[in-house]
C-alpha cells in the first residue's frame, strides 16, 4: 500500500511557519509532535504540520506551552469537542483579563510619567527663567 499522504521536511515546516528547526527538534523531543523516520530524515505528516500550527496559535495568544499542548491534546476526533472549547474559552478569558489588567497598569505609568514629566518641564522653564533674570541683572 502506497502512502499517499503529503509529507513535509523539517526544513519546509521551518519555513512555513518562521522557525527554526531546532525549535521543531525540541517540540520533537517533548513529544508534542512524532515524524516519522526514514533512516536518519524526520519525514512529518499532516498531523504534525497542524499541531505545529495550533502551538505557534497558542504562543501568539499568550498561552505557554503546556497550556496549548492540553487543549490540543484534548481532541479526539469523531467525538464532541465541547470540553476542548470551554478549555479553550476559559484560557481566552484569562488571557483577556491579564492583559486588560496590564493595559491599565500601562495607562497608570503613562498617566504618572506625564505628570512627572510636567513637572520637570516647569522646574526647567522656571530654572530658565531665573537665570535669564540673573544675566539682565548682570
Amino acid at each position: 500500500m502506497v502512502n499517499t499522504q503529503k509529507q513535509f521536511s523539517i526544513s519546509e515546516l521551518s519555513q512555513e511557519f518562521g522557525i527554526s528547526t531546532r525549535t521543531i527538534r525540541f517540540y520533537e523531543e517533548k513529544g508534542f509532535i512524532e515524524p516519522l523516520r526514514s533512516g536518519q530524515r524526520r519525514i512529518y505528516t499532516p498531523a504534525d504540520r497542524a499541531r505545529i500550527r495550533l502551538i505557534l496559535r497558542g504562543k501568539r495568544i499568550g498561552l505557554s506551552l503546556a497550556e496549548s499542548v492540553e487543549i490540543i491534546d484534548m481532541y479526539h476526533p469523531g467525538e464532541s469537542d465541547s470540553t476542548q472549547l470551554e478549555s479553550l474559552l476559559l484560557r481566552i478569558g484569562e488571557r483577556r483579563a491579564a492583559l486588560e489588567q496590564q493595559r491599565r497598569d500601562l495607562d497608570d505609568m503613562l498617566s504618572a510619567l506625564n505628570d512627572v514629566e510636567g513637572i520637570c518641564r516647569e522646574a526647567q522653564h522656571k530654572h530658565r527663567n531665573e537665570q535669564a533674570q540673573k544675566t539682565l541683572t548682570a
